[in-house]
């Protein structure tokens, strides 16, 4: 439809080519026909104006519509991006729950399997006592070869730590602080370093899943010294640094052996606070682990507590700079459960060794702003795994089962073991972990030395608990 204006602006063109012409032909005297002439030029003129500005205005429009739908068009754009790019995060967060997810069903189904077993081995062993005690009345009227019995009954198993270091406890006491550091340093040139093994388990499963490294020096008379009673004379006369170098180098050769059997298995190294804050010593041992970085994942330095809690600014870029070469780090002698989960995550802490005394300790609720038994939890949000240590019976095993604590160590499951001279096991034969199977679950017997005689079963086992204790 023609607009109102256009109408209006050809009238008044119109208008003045008329007015034109007639003005020519009133006033100047031009005759009809040229005025009539005058008049249509003007108006063509007027038209072919008016159309050219018209057309130029309506391009300037049609620009100004373009350059605006381009902008539109950048704009959803953007926004397509955008919703592309949220889309795609959210089937990443999808498809890694779904992952997740499958690999807890998996664990789940492998533990639902141990657990039968378990079960099964826990049925045949009841199964078997109860055959053994409807044997036991026909077994009373025996009473006079019971000395006979007695003799070839080999003595009950016990907890025996055959190279304990308490034996050699006393001799070591009269000497003094400058004798003691004497006989530390003519055991480290004499290389008269021993690493013992003790291993840790998953709880319930009991399978073997790391090993601690426990040092012991033999003095001149090959008297074991235990760490407890040379580390603060070691510490004075300034060996500390070169018994962690060769403990780590001990510990990185086990390790190296213990993995050709498994993947599965790591080796926790104990190093002293004087180690971290020295640089001769710390360079040293920097180096060496350095050297093995391909182990790091493995291989777990541990210190204490109260190391942590002391740190410096050397220290602190010393373990940072562990830490930046894959080095997982772990905590022991712990005194009481005022943690900082965050911030431990961020100085490389994956492990955290508490007593289980302390544990199960009530007093702890009180003390502490989270309860003993949420501790698992809290340190498992920050990617810490708990620790129980110093496990001596199955009720504590019990207990710390409610607290979801993940892994044991103690005399229950097996003391620390000195290494084979060939250094291919990790431990002494114990009945309770396979030798041959380093993730074999290992059972709740007590633990036996490797020169300790059979265990007595049936009979043998029958009489010596009608006899009682010797």
């Amino acid at each position: 439809m023609i607009r109102i204006s256009t109408i209006f602006i050809a009238i008044c063109m119109v208008l003045v080519a008329a007015s034109l012409g007639f003005v020519l032909y009133s006033v100047a005297g031009i005759s009809g026909s040229e005025s009539a002439i005058v008049a249509l030029t003007a108006l063509t003129c007027l038209i072919l104006y008016n159309a050219v500005s018209m057309r130029l205005r309506d391009r300037s429009d049609v620009g100004g519509q373009i350059a605006d739908l381009s902008r539109g068009t950048a704009d959803l754009a953007r926004q397509v991006a955008e919703f592309g790019r949220r889309l795609a995060a959210v089937e990443g967060r999808v498809a890694s729950a779904n992952s997740t997810g499958a690999d807890r069903m998996q664990g789940m189904a492998g533990e639902i399997s141990e657990l039968g077993g378990l079960v099964r081995q826990l049925a045949a062993s009841v199964a078997h006592h109860e055959d053994l005690l409807a044997a036991a009345p026909a077994m009373q009227p025996v009473t006079p070869p019971r000395d006979d019995v007695l003799q070839r009954v080999a003595p009950a198993p016990t907890v025996v730590v055959a190279p304990q270091p308490t034996p050699a406890a006393p001799p070591e006491v009269s000497r003094s602080q400058t004798q003691l550091i004497g006989a530390i340093k003519q055991a480290v040139d004499e290389n008269r370093l021993d690493i013992y093994l003790q291993p840790m388990v998953t709880l319930p499963q009991r399978k073997v899943r790391y090993y601690e490294a426990v040092t012991r020096l033999r003095d001149e008379r090959d008297q074991v010294l235990a760490a407890e009673d040379f580390i603060e004379a070691a510490e004075a006369g300034g060996l500390i640094g070169r018994i962690d170098h060769m403990v780590m180098l001990r510990c990185v050769q086990v390790l190296r052996r213990l993995m050709i059997r498994s993947k599965d298995v790591g080796v926790f190294c104990n190093v002293s606070a004087a180690t971290l804050s020295s640089p001769a010593h710390f360079t040293q041992c920097l180096d060496f682990l350095e050297a093995n970085r391909a182990l790091a994942p493995s291989f777990v330095l541990e210190f204490k507590q109260a190391t942590f809690r002391n740190l410096g600014p050397a220290e602190s870029e010393n373990l940072a700079a562990l830490a930046q070469r894959g080095y997982r780090f772990s905590i022991d002698h712990v005194s009481d459960l005022r943690l900082e989960p965050r911030e431990l995550a961020d100085r490389g802490v994956r492990f955290i060794k508490v007593p289980a005394a302390l544990l199960l300790d009530a007093k702890q609720i009180a003390s502490t702003d989270i309860h003993p038994s949420d501790l698992s939890d809290l340190l498992g949000r920050y990617g810490i795994d708990l620790i129980a240590e110093r496990i001596e019976g199955e009720r504590s095993v019990v207990d710390l089962l409610d607290y979801d604590v993940r892994f044991g160590q103690g005399f229950l499951f097996a003391p620390p073991r000195p290494l084979r001279p060939e250094g291919a096991s990790a431990t002494a034969e114990a009945p309770q972990t396979n030798p041959q199977d380093l993730n074999g679950a290992s059972t709740s017997a007590p633990v036996s030395s490797p020169a300790a005689p059979p265990r007595a079963t049936g009979s043998a086992a029958l009489a010596r608990r009608a006899l009682g204790p010797n």
